[in-house]
């Protein structure tokens, strides 16, 4: 299996290359030359995520490293069906993404690429250090997976003040000496311009071997599109699926899902009132503003990173139209291209007062408490008109947002035992501006050197 840019200015690499690296030296993002046709069946979740890496990783790594990989990593999930389906009203699902060491989506695919990263990095001989841009989830998934490992630096940059305490913690108590956690003075914007930049460095993402594990990584897009496979499995039919949306990587997984020859009636992306991607699907203008503080603050972002690679595929892989569209800051969505979305995606914008009450809304209903990420779901799919089952993705446990879900419902959410004394131990980060140079010159003084 090979791999191109969606910028269409950088060489085709193997599957390691897009892994280690994450982000293409274009600055573009890669997609598979070819995408793998799947047929999985009704198989166990471990089986249908080794068939679907199996088929993306092209023989990089030996079956047996990969089966072994992927037991690994979700060997300690608290649910042993790694993402359960949960029915709350007649036709209406929640797909549970919550059980993995992090309690959010992110670990289904973050534990999986934890462990090729070493394994790959192993057989070269070779050092990495990982960037990651988190709006809340990402950067203690990255932690939960790489912390400790050897040959790994991990930096990740939150905004300060932007994410629930129990995020931040989840990152900032991490013992391992290879994690450095960077609190920046910004938005979670300004993080993954940062990000982008650093990459944009080529003689210093070089030198310190920068790689990514945010969703511009393929492999996240790959190992996150195994539980539409499993979901419609279960259900028997085709779904539309409701994706709390912010980098928009999620939601392209399951556009992955359907590439690779999986039949899904709708993907409908649900954000708050950043809502960039509902105005781009809905009005056919793609155009950042400045991100707004919600309720829901994973979802609070104005760029979303993944968006790219949906448009390289509307526009029938035209990487030329792709790189022009992405050096402005404003794209009008030509006529074919937006059909061809339209056909795919539909989109939903859900505020704070919607979201609360659909918290206290579903916990009176059924007495299940929702994160408000998952609410924003939830209120998104009350809109949505489907001949078939519609199925809500829920990113994140409640206890990562507990002040939210005590306002709406007066009930706190209790921590689950394996974050028992998150809340007494020790932080340990920096906070610094949002200046390229410095953010370069703190990584620089805390890699090993060669």
């Amino acid at each position: 299996m090979r791999y191109l840019s969606t910028r269409g200015q950088a060489p085709e690499c193997g599957f390691t290359d897009a892994l280690l690296s994450g982000l293409a030296p274009d600055g573009g993002l890669y997609l598979p030359i070819a995408w793998p046709q799947v047929d999985v069946g009704a198989a166990a979740y471990d089986d249908v995520a080794l068939r679907i890496l199996k088929g993306f990783a092209g023989g990089d790594f030996p079956d047996d490293a990969l089966k072994a990989d992927v037991a690994a990593a979700y060997a300690g999930f608290d649910d042993p069906r790694i993402a359960p389906l949960v029915e709350i009203a007649p036709g209406r699902f929640l797909l549970e993404l919550f059980h993995g060491p992090t309690l959010a989506f992110k670990d289904i695919a973050m534990q999986v690429l934890g462990r090729l990263f070493a394994r790959a990095l192993a057989e070269r001989g070779g050092r990495a250090t990982v960037l990651a841009a988190t709006s809340g989830d990402t950067g203690s998934a990255a932690i939960a997976a790489l912390g400790g490992l050897p040959n790994i630096e991990v930096f990740v940059m939150h905004p300060l003040g932007r994410i629930t305490e129990v995020q931040r913690r989840q990152m900032t108590t991490a013992p391992h000496a290879n994690i450095h956690n960077i609190a920046l003075e910004g938005s979670f914007d300004d993080a993954q311009a940062l990000v982008k930049a650093l990459f944009a460095d080529a003689a210093f993402a070089g030198k310190v071997g920068l790689t990514a594990v945010n969703s511009i990584n393929f492999a996240r897009i790959a190992a996150q599109s195994v539980y539409y496979f499993t979901a419609t499995a279960t259900l028997g039919t085709p779904a539309t699926f409701v994706v709390p949306t912010g980098n928009f990587g999620d939601v392209f997984a399951g556009e992955a899902a359907m590439r690779m020859g999986l039949s899904i009636e709708r993907l409908v992306v649900a954000t708050n009132a950043n809502d960039i991607m509902a105005r781009a699907l809905n009005d056919g203008i793609y155009e950042a503003g400045p991100a707004r503080r919600t309720l829901s603050p994973s979802m609070d972002i104005q760029v979303a990173s993944n968006f790219e690679r949906a448009l390289f595929e509307a526009s029938g892989r035209d990487a030329a139209y792709v790189r022009e569209a992405m050096g402005g800051t404003r794209i009008a969505l030509p006529a074919p291209i937006r059909a061809d979305l339209a056909g795919r995606y539909g989109a939903h914008a859900v505020d704070d007062a919607r979201t609360l009450e659909t918290i206290a809304r579903v916990h009176a209903g059924t007495g299940r408490l929702i994160d408000p990420h998952t609410a924003v779901g939830v209120a998104a799919a009350e809109q949505v008109r489907s001949r078939g089952p519609v199925v809500v993705l829920s990113t994140a446990h409640p206890a990562k947002f507990p002040d939210v879900v005590r306002r709406a419902t007066g009930q706190i959410p209790a921590l689950p035992p394996r974050l028992s004394g998150l809340m007494e131990a020790p932080e340990k980060f920096d906070v610094l501006g949002p200046d390229l140079g410095l953010v370069r010159s703190y990584i620089a003084a805390r890699v090993p050197a060669a």
